[in-house]
C-alpha cells in the first residue's frame, strides 16, 4: 500500500530569516510521524536553502508549482529539470488558486503534470473546491 503524503505549501510566506527556525521545528517533529511521507513546499527564491536545510533527514523538498515547458523564453517560468537540480522531489500542479486567478485549465494542469513526470518529478495533484465553497 501507498504510504500517504502529508506536504506543507509555504504559499507566499516566509523570509530568509524565518526559514532555519522553521524547517528545525518540523524536523523536530518527523519522529512522530511513522505513517506518512513529508514534504515542505517554500517559495522558489528558498528552495536551495531549504534543501540544504533538509539534508541527511527524511523530510522531501517539493516546488509549489512547474511549467509545463522544458526550456525557452518564459519568463518567470521554472522548468521541471530545474527543479530536479535543486533537490525537489515533488511539484504541486493544479492548487485551485492557480486554476481561479490565473485561469490554468484542466488540460493546461495536465500538461504540467506530465512534464513534472517526464523530469522525475512526482507531481501533487490538486482536486477539489476553492476555499469559499
Amino acid at each position: 500500500m501507498r504510504q500517504p503524503l502529508v506536504a506543507g505549501n509555504w504559499k507566499m510566506n516566509g523570509s530568509l530569516d524565518s526559514i532555519k527556525p522553521l524547517v528545525e521545528g518540523i524536523k523536530a517533529g518527523l519522529d512522530a510521524v511513522t505513517t506518512a511521507e513529508m514534504a515542505v513546499c517554500p517559495p522558489y527564491v528558498y528552495l536551495p536553502t531549504v534543501a540544504a536545510l533538509l539534508e541527511g533527514t527524511a523530510l522531501a523538498l517539493g516546488a509549489q508549482d512547474v511549467s509545463d515547458q522544458e526550456s525557452g523564453a518564459y519568463t518567470g517560468e521554472v522548468a521541471p529539470n530545474m527543479l530536479t537540480d535543486v533537490g525537489c522531489k515533488y511539484a504541486i500542479v493544479g492548487h485551485s488558486e492557480r486554476r481561479s486567478i490565473y485561469g490554468e485549465s484542466d488540460a493546461f494542469t495536465a500538461s504540467k503534470f506530465a512534464a513534472a513526470r517526464k523530469a522525475g518529478l512526482v507531481p501533487i495533484l490538486c482536486v477539489g473546491e476553492l476555499l469559499e465553497e
